[in-house]
């Protein structure tokens, strides 16, 4: 086998298209692996099967570039821009295909290589690091789905308890779903126990429940705010001192 061969890879969401060319520019390969475990090895496997010299790619970071590092092959990053203004140069030269997204950055590290920066690979903390910030970004993005699901299933179910805070995936939120899973639950529920169970809870103003009617703490209607939960003064049929007084100064 020749030793000067290419490859480019093309990053899709869910496969990548891979092409291998020689080093007088004909195509060797062009293959398709899935963005999971099994693909993975079986790209890197193939391509250090070919003996490929270098590999490019249009990103510098993510789990396919540690994969191709950890593997022993050269990965140069090229920047989509680039790449774009490289492809008018092969389109005229029949290596329009399926992969022709993969094929610009194969010819680009066969031709152009000294523009490109060489990629190192990361130290082991590096490493462990990138992996708990993709956990984290995995996690938060799931967190935010389920928040949704639940805020509009309350939306349906019981619109009152979704009103009492600003989101539904709060600990003293999900505290109080707990306790009240259902307007059956909290049909005795008025503003001294809610008070109570705020309080038992550790939340601030819980006290500024005092002057709601128990209507009012057992189907809120007003618009939530911050993560602390409050009943709006203007669902409250309490009027103020002063406006009694001005009442009373217009009745005389």
């Amino acid at each position: 086998m020749s030793e000067g061969r290419f490859a480019g890879v093309d990053w899709p969401s869910e496969e990548h298209a891979v092409c291998v060319v020689d080093e007088t520019g004909r195509i060797v390969e062009g293959r398709r692996y899935r963005h999971d475990e099994h693909g993975l090895r079986a790209l890197c496997a193939r391509l250090v099967r070919l003996r490929v010299k270098r590999v490019a790619i249009e990103r510098p970071d993510g789990v396919l570039i540690e994969r191709l590092l950890d593997a022993g092959l050269v990965v140069m990053a090229l920047h989509p821009r680039q790449v774009q203004a490289a492809r008018p140069r092969y389109t005229v030269a029949g290596g329009k295909s399926d992969g022709f997204d993969s094929f610009v950055p194969a010819e680009l590290a066969r031709t152009d290589s000294h523009r490109f920066r060489i990629l190192v690979p990361d130290s082991d903390r590096t490493k462990a690091l990138r992996a708990l910030t993709r956990s984290r970004e995995d996690l938060v993005r799931t967190r935010l789905v389920l928040s949704n699901q639940l805020r509009d299933q309350l939306a349906c179910f019981w619109p009152g308890a979704s009103k009492v805070f600003c989101r539904a995936d709060t600990k003293i939120a999900l505290a109080f779903l707990r306790r009240y899973p259902s307007p059956a639950d909290a049909r005795g529920l008025g503003e001294q126990r809610l008070a109570a169970f705020l309080a038992r809870h550790g939340t601030p103003g819980a006290n500024q429940l005092a002057s709601c009617s128990p209507g009012c703490a057992r189907a809120p209607t007003a618009a939530p705010v911050s993560s602390r939960p409050r009943l709006a003064g203007r669902s409250c049929s309490r009027s103020s001192p002063r406006s009694n007084r001005s009442s009373r100064g217009s009745r005389s």
